[in-house]
C-alpha cells in the first residue's frame, strides 16, 4: 500500500471517538499534505512515541518543533496533553462522506 504522502490530496477514514462530535468513526476526509498548519486546523498527525500511528486533532498551537494537538472529545482523546508536540503531516480540508463539509478555521475567541 502506499503512503499517504504519495498523493498530496489523499482520503483518510476516521476510526474512534477522539474528534467527536466535529468527525466520528466511518467519516472519510481529504487531507492536503505540505500545507502548513494554522491554529484550530483539524490535522493528521503522528507522535516519535508512535510512529506507525496516525491521529485526526486539533491544532491548538505550536509546540518546539511540533505542534501541540487536542481532540475535540477530551474524554476519548489521547494526545498532546499525553503524547507531547505531534508532528503534523496533514491539513484536513473537507469531510468528503457521509455529510460532506469544507473546514474553516474556527475564529479566534474575542477578548
Amino acid at each position: 500500500m502506499a503512503r499517504p504522502e504519495a498523493n498530496p490530496l489523499p482520503l483518510v477514514r476516521v476510526v474512534g471517538p477522539s474528534m467527536a462530535p466535529t468527525l466520528r468513526t466511518g467519516d472519510v476526509v481529504l487531507v492536503h499534505f505540505g500545507k502548513p498548519p494554522r491554529r484550530h486546523d483539524l490535522v493528521l498527525v503522528r507522535w516519535s512515541a508512535r510512529p506507525g500511528q496516525l491521529s485526526i486533532k486539533r491544532a491548538v498551537r505550536a509546540d518546539g518543533g511540533g505542534w501541540h494537538v487536542e481532540g475535540d472529545n477530551p474524554f476519548a482523546s489521547t494526545d498532546s496533553r499525553t503524547l507531547g508536540p505531534a508532528e503534523v503531516v496533514g491539513v484536513v480540508r473537507a469531510r468528503l462522506w457521509p455529510r460532506p463539509r469544507l473546514w474553516r478555521r474556527r475564529p479566534a475567541p474575542e477578548g
